[in-house]
C-alpha cells in the first residue's frame, strides 16, 4: 500500500485513512462480540441437543474417533464430536443449517472427512441439520455420510428424532424453549437490510435501528 498524502491507496480505489482506521477498530468489535455471541450460543445449545439426544459432546482430546492420513489410516490426533453415543457407537455432526455460501474449500473439507473418520472408529455418522432449506453443499455433504454408512436428518425429520431420544420430559423442553427460538431466527425474512447506528462509549457499545437499541457492556474493552 503506498500512502498518499491523507489517502491511502489501497487494492481497488482510495479510502480516508481516518475512516480507514475507524472502520477496522468497528471490525475488532463487531467480530469481537458477534464470534463470542456464536461461541456461547453453542456452548448452550450444543450440550442440551448432545444430551437430548442421549450422548455428550466430546473433545478432541479423548475422542475415540481419530483423523484419518492421506492413506485413510487413523492417526493418534483426536476427532471433536458434537454428540457421541457411546452405547449404540453414534456420531453426531449438529448443525442449525448447511447453505450453498458454506465455509471455504478447507473448512469443507474439514465437514467431508467426517463421516471417513467415524467409519475407521466403527462408529455411525449423522448429520443432523435443523433447518429445511436444501443445498447444494447439504446433497454433497449428505451423501458423503450415506457413502460411509450414515445418514442425514433435516428439518422436522430431525426435530421429530431428538424428541423420540430425549424421553417425555426434556422433549417437552426442546419444544417449548429450543425449537421456537431457533426457528424464529429461520422464519425471519429479510429482503432489505435496515440501516444501523453503531455508537461506542468507552465501556460500551450501543447497536440500534430507527425505533430499538441493544447495549452491550465490555469494561476494559477497545
Amino acid at each position: 500500500m503506498e500512502q498518499i498524502g491523507p489517502r491511502i491507496l489501497l487494492e481497488y480505489g482510495t479510502c480516508d485513512i481516518e475512516l480507514l482506521a475507524n472502520w477496522m477498530t468497528w471490525r475488532k468489535w463487531i467480530y469481537d462480540i458477534d464470534n463470542r455471541s456464536a461461541q456461547e450460543t453453542g456452548y448452550l445449545f450444543e450440550p442440551i441437543l448432545a444430551s437430548s439426544l442421549g450422548g455428550e459432546t466430546v473433545g478432541a482430546r479423548n475422542s475415540p474417533i481419530k483423523r484419518v492420513d492421506e492413506n485413510g489410516n487413523p492417526t493418534n490426533n483426536g476427532r471433536q464430536v458434537d454428540c457421541l453415543i457411546a452405547d449404540t457407537n453414534t456420531a453426531y455432526e449438529l448443525k442449525l443449517r448447511v447453505t450453498i455460501a458454506a465455509s471455504g474449500q478447507g473448512r469443507f473439507a474439514e465437514e467431508l472427512s467426517f463421516p471417513v473418520e467415524c467409519q475407521a472408529a466403527g462408529y455411525t455418522p449423522v448429520l443432523l441439520v435443523l433447518d429445511p432449506t436444501p443445498s447444494n453443499r447439504l446433497a454433497e455433504l449428505s451423501e458423503k455420510y450415506i457413502e460411509y454408512g450414515g445418514f442425514l436428518l433435516q428439518g422436522e425429520q430431525a426435530w421429530e428424532h431428538m424428541e423420540q431420544q430425549a424421553g417425555n420430559v426434556m422433549s417437552i423442553f426442546i419444544e417449548n424453549y429450543i425449537k421456537p427460538a431457533l426457528k424464529l431466527l429461520d422464519d425471519l425474512e429479510i429482503k432489505l437490510l435496515q440501516k444501523i447506528s453503531l455508537e461506542w462509549y468507552g465501556d460500551s457499545i450501543k447497536i440500534s435501528n430507527d425505533s430499538v437499541n441493544y447495549n452491550i457492556s465490555r469494561p476494559n474493552g477497545g
